[in-house]
């Protein structure tokens, strides 16, 4: 991690870029071309090689997401330096990009908690994203791609690795040993969580309403996969009497279940909530059960690097379907039919 300065340095999308350009779902995200300009001081252009969509980027196609077109989408992206403003980065350099946007010099980025920047927000929703030919943004937002991932492998796991990172180990404390349910196994995050979470020495168990997806989960490792509907009693019969963590991203149709699905004194964590934004909770249930309810989003610099860190000791992410980034509206169709398994992957130039 490299640079410096007093001001937030712009974030560009240049050449050919996938733009949201009206709230009409995938067919509203179109590829145009955009000026190209030299990085100012502090900032590098990284000329990317691949990109990855999230729900992120389809909700901003479907118009839930306050956010006024055009904008590139999104937030995952590597590639190569192609021409830098700070002495720490060289024109050949591969990299990664950290999707979270920030001052870098308020009180809370300097003592490590990006998240807590009055100015954050994520790259491909309060900035223009990594879906382009080349993208300018902070010296600091870069990192060493790691040597042993594709370029597919490595514009995939940025937004979902490091959000189920912190989810799990800064937030929900995991400990080697424990028991972790994956709500809503497929998506990127729930397969996040999951390699996480085996990663760190966890018993997997997970949800899906697909066949196909409950045994791909078991593939990778889980060591039980459930239907997405009432899946609490199996959970307890499964796990010897709950979960220790539930990884909720799903929201009013599943939370419910997910509380019933923890030990006393369980931890249930979340990170966004993809049928709806209000949910009920028994609240005797919270209580009595002596329960953890814990928000998570995104992650700091440093728990990117222990992501980074991981990736070096083998942790992997899983690339679903590339496409090329001409293609991107075939791309969001498939995260929008929940056909995927992992990261749905654009591939942006060779």
């Amino acid at each position: 991690m490299a640079g410096s300065g007093a001001t937030q340095i712009p974030v560009l999308s240049q050449g050919r870029a996938a733009v949201y350009e009206e709230p009409t779902g995938p067919a509203g995200i179109r590829v145009r071309e955009l000026p190209r300009t030299e990085p100012p001081r502090g900032s590098v252009s990284v000329a990317i090689r691949a990109a990855s969509i999230n729900h992120l980027d389809l909700f901003l196609a479907q118009g839930l997401q306050r956010v006024s077109p055009p904008r590139v989408i999104a937030a995952d992206g590597a590639g190569v330096i192609s021409a830098s403003g700070d002495p720490a980065w060289k024109p050949g350099d591969e990299v990664v990009i950290y999707p979270v946007v920030c001052d870098w010099v308020c009180e809370w980025c300097r003592s490590g908690q990006n998240v807590r920047c009055p100015h954050f927000g994520v790259v491909g929703e309060h900035t223009d994203g990594t879906a382009c030919e080349v993208f300018q943004i902070d010296a600091r937002n870069v990192f060493r791609k790691p040597k042993a991932l594709s370029w597919e492998e490595a514009g995939a796991f940025p937004l979902t690795f490091l959000t189920a990172w912190r989810m799990l180990t800064t937030r929900a404390r995991l400990q080697a040993g424990e028991k972790v349910l994956i709500v809503g196994a497929g998506g990127g995050v729930a397969v996040a969580a999951a390699a996480i979470a085996k990663h760190l020495g966890a018993k997997v168990f997970v949800t899906s309403r697909s066949e196909a997806k409950r045994r791909r989960a078991l593939e990778l490792g889980a060591e039980a996969a459930f239907e997405s509907t009432d899946f609490s009693k199996a959970v307890r019969d499964a796990t010897d009497g709950g979960a220790d963590v539930v990884v909720e991203h799903v929201g009013p149709a599943t939370l419910s279940e997910s509380m019933r699905s923890v030990v006393m004194g369980g931890r249930i964590v979340t990170c966004g909530s993809t049928t709806g934004v209000k949910a009920e909770i028994t609240m005797p249930r919270l209580f009595w059960g002596q329960l953890d309810l814990l928000g998570s989003t995104m992650g700091n610099a440093s728990e990117f690097e222990a992501v980074l860190e991981a990736i070096d000791r083998g942790l992997r992410p899983v690339v679903d379907r590339v496409y090329p980034l001409a293609d991107v509206q075939a791309a969001l169709s498939r995260l929008e039919a929940a056909e995927q398994f992992g990261k749905v992957v654009l591939s942006v130039s060779a």
